[in-house]
């Protein structure tokens, strides 16, 4: 589950339900769904990812997404993790998502739409349970961007984050 909370309301909110299956000792291919709350209107779409364990351990994630209405996107992250402590963890990110043509109704250019950098530090309690605070850079990028300078809104904003990291 991920959302962003400003003013008041969510800003986006999206749930992803996914089965993985290892392709490689270092790699999963998952599929499932994901239901975007917010913005409105809401969509569900189904997934299909590749997750796993990059040369040099990286994490990296890359997941294409198709809605009901027949949109198409897709999305990369990657992650790092520093050990500064046997439980203490710095770990840089990023994301970039991409839209495969407009989606007007929700804002979305066609091409790279935005791109995130953030920075957490964790501290895990168990390797399955750690709470992590951070920072986020996120940008509106192409048409995006234009659509969010038409609402009269910053295609930039940074945001600080907090959460728990639960696996199992």
């Amino acid at each position: 589950i991920e959302y962003d909370f400003n003013s008041g309301t969510f800003e986006e909110a999206e749930l992803l339900a996914l089965w993985a299956r290892p392709i490689s000792r270092y790699f999963d291919l998952q599929a499932g769904i994901r239901h975007d709350f917010e913005p409105d209107p809401t969509r569900t779409f189904g997934v299909l990812a590749i997750q796993g364990l990059a040369p040099y351990w990286f994490d990296i994630e890359a997941s294409l997404f198709v809605s009901g209405e027949g949109d198409v996107s897709a999305r990369f992250e990657a992650e790092y993790d520093f050990f500064l402590t046997q439980r203490l963890v710095v770990q840089p990110r990023t994301e970039l998502n991409f839209a495969v043509q407009s989606v007007d109704e929700l804002q979305i250019g066609s091409g790279l739409s935005t791109a995130e950098l953030g920075l957490r530090l964790r501290y895990e309690i168990k390797r399955q349970f750690a709470p992590y605070v951070g920072v986020n850079w996120k940008r509106s990028v192409g048409e995006t961007a234009d659509f969010v300078r038409a609402d009269g809104e910053n295609p930039g904003a940074v945001s600080f984050v907090a959460g728990l990291r639960l696996w199992f």
